[in-house]
């Protein structure tokens, strides 16, 4: 089951992430542009259900609190 989760949630974060990405490209916004792309890449690397989650909030919060 774990496993599930795990798609639901990377294609969620990867959606996400596209979005972010499209922002980032059209306004030259260099943040919300490396956030998309880092959003479509992790869950690739992350096999903990539990670090997946809080990575991927992070990443999305990332651009509210880090801006350029």
């Amino acid at each position: 089951m774990e496993g599930a989760s795990q798609l639901v949630w990377g294609m969620l974060f990867g959606a996400v992430g596209l979005g972010y990405f499209i922002y980032g490209k059209r306004q030259m916004a260099i943040v919300p542009l490396v956030t998309g792309i880092a959003l479509f890449v992790f869950p690739y690397f992350i096999s903990n259900i539990y670090l997946l989650i809080s990575v991927g909030i992070g990443l999305v919060a990332l651009p509210y609190f880090l801006r350029m």
